[in-house]
C-alpha cells in the first residue's frame, strides 16, 4: 500500500472513503434549508431550531477523543462499519414521526458517529497513502462537500416532491449511508486488529497535542473556519429570506455555495500539490473572505450570488487546510489520529456555539447585522491565527 502507484485495490480504499464521507455531513445540513418550515411546524424559536445543528456539531467536539480508543479495539474497518450503522439509524429514525426531541436525539447520535470518523479516516489516509495523503485528503473533502451539496440541493425538492413531508425530506438520507456502509464492507480490507497500533504506541514517540501550542492554534483555526461553515449552513436560507428571497430560491443559493465549495475542495487540494506554502492560502482566502462576508451584507439580488461564490471557494480551501494541518505535524498514524482527534474535537465544539449564538441573538434583534459583522471577525481571526502559525516551520513550509 505504501508504493506511489495506484492499484486497484486503493482506487477502491479512496472511492470507499468518499462515499463514507458522503454521510458526514446530510444529517446536520439538511436542516438549515427547512429550518423556517421546522420552526412553524414545531412550534419553536430559532433557537431550538439552531440547537439541531449545534448538538451535532458540539458532539463531533467532544467524542472525537474516542476514535484513537475504538480504532485499537475494532480497527478502522470494523470502527466505519459501526458508526455507519448509528449514521443510518438516525437518520431513518426522523421517519417516525414530527417530532422536536426525536431530531435531538437523531442529532446527538449522528454527531456521535460524525465525530469519530473525521480522526479515524485521517489517519488511515495518513497510513495508507503516505506520499499522497493531500490528494486522498482532498477526496474526502470533496465527498464531505459533496454530502453538504446534495442535503442543501434535494432537502427542499425532496420535501416539496412527498406533499411537503419534511420527515421523508430528513429521513430518506438513511439510503445514503446503507449505500456507504455496504461499499466500505465490499472494497475495504480488514486489517488485523490491535498488532499494528500496539507496536506504533511501543516504539515509536507519540507527542501529546494537548501540551502542544501549535496544536492548540491549529484547534482554533480549525473551529473558526468550521463554524462558519455550519453556521452557513444552518441560516443563509433565513438570512436570505429575510432579504427578500423565496424558500426556493435562497435553497438554490445555498445549494449554488455548496457546489463552489464542492469543486474547490477538490480543486484548491490539487492545487497544493504543486503550490504547498499552507501559510500564503490561508492568508489569500481569509482576505477573499472578509470581501465576500462583507458582500453578502451590503448585498441584493446577483451581488448576493456572487458574494456567495466568493465565500464558497473560501470554504472549500480552508476546511482541507484544516485537515492538513495536523497531519503534516504528525510522524506516525497513531500521532495523526491523536493530533487529528484534538483539533477536530476542540474545533468542532468552538463551530458549535456561532449557529446557536445567531438563533439567540436573532431572536432578541430580530435582524442579521450582528450575524454579518459575528462572520467578518471569525475571518479576521483566521488571519491572526495564521500569522501566529507561520512561526511553525513544518506549517510554513508544508510540502505534499
Amino acid at each position: 500500500m505504501r508504493n506511489k502507484q495506484w492499484t486497484v485495490s486503493m482506487i477502491l480504499i479512496v472511492v470507499s472513503i468518499f462515499f463514507v464521507a458522503l454521510n458526514t455531513r446530510p444529517a446536520v445540513t439538511a436542516i438549515g434549508p427547512l429550518f423556517n418550515v421546522l420552526m412553524e411546524s414545531l412550534q419553536v424559536s430559532n433557537t431550538h431550531i439552531s440547537l439541531l445543528t449545534s448538538i451535532p456539531v458540539f458532539c463531533m467536539g467532544l467524542f472525537a477523543p474516542l476514535a484513537v480508543p475504538l480504532q485499537k479495539r475494532l480497527g478502522t474497518k470494523g470502527s466505519i462499519e459501526l458508526l455507519l450503522i448509528i449514521i443510518a439509524i438516525a437518520n431513518g429514525l426522523r421517519f417516525v414521526e414530527e417530532s422536536y426531541s426525536l431530531l435531538v436525539v437523531t442529532s446527538f447520535a449522528a454527531g456521535f458517529a460524525i465525530a469519530i470518523i473525521g480522526p479515524i479516516l485521517n489517519a488511515y489516509i495518513k497510513d495508507k497513502f503516505p506520499s499522497r495523503f493531500t490528494t486522498v485528503v482532498g477526496v474526502y473533502s470533496f465527498g464531505i462537500g459533496a454530502g453538504a451539496t446534495l442535503s442543501a440541493g434535494l432537502t427542499v425538492s425532496i420535501y416539496n416532491a412527498f406533499d411537503k413531508s419534511w420527515t421523508i425530506a430528513l429521513g430518506g438520507w438513511v439510503v445514503l449511508a446503507i449505500m456507504a456502509l455496504v461499499i466500505w464492507l465490499l472494497w475495504v480490507p480488514k486489517e488485523q486488529v490491535g498488532k499494528k497500533e500496539a507496536t506504533i504506541t511501543k516504539h515509536d514517540k507519540v507527542r501529546n497535542p494537548w501540551k502542544n501550542g501549535h496544536a492548540w492554534m491549529m484547534l482554533i483555526f480549525f473551529g473558526l473556519q468550521t463554524a462558519l461553515f455550519f453556521a452557513l449552513m444552518s441560516w443563509l436560507p433565513a438570512m436570505l429570506q429575510d432579504k427578500g428571497f423565496t424558500l426556493v430560491v435562497a435553497s438554490a443559493v445555498l445549494t449554488f455555495m455548496s457546489i463552489v465549495q464542492l469543486v474547490g475542495n477538490i480543486t484548491i487540494t490539487m492545487l497544493m500539490e504543486k503550490w504547498s506554502n499552507r501559510i500564503a492560502w490561508l492568508l489569500s482566502l481569509s482576505a477573499l473572505g472578509i470581501v465576500g462576508f462583507v458582500l453578502l451584507w451590503i448585498g441584493t439580488g446577483y451581488m448576493v450570488w456572487f458574494a456567495v461564490f466568493i465565500i464558497g471557494i473560501v470554504l472549500s480551501g480552508l476546511f482541507p487546510i484544516g485537515l492538513l494541518l495536523p497531519l503534516d505535524e504528525a510522524t506516525n498514524n497513531m500521532e495523526a489520529n491523536s493530533w487529528s482527534s484534538m483539533v477536530l474535537s476542540g474545533g468542532f465544539m468552538i463551530s458549535a456555539i456561532l449557529p446557536l449564538l445567531i438563533g439567540v441573538l436573532y431572536d432578541k434583534t430580530a435582524n442579521h447585522n450582528i450575524t454579518y459583522a459575528i462572520f467578518i471577525i471569525f475571518m479576521i481571526g483566521i488571519i491572526g491565527i495564521t500569522l501566529l502559525l507561520r512561526k511553525n516551520k513544518n506549517v510554513k513550509h508544508a510540502t505534499k
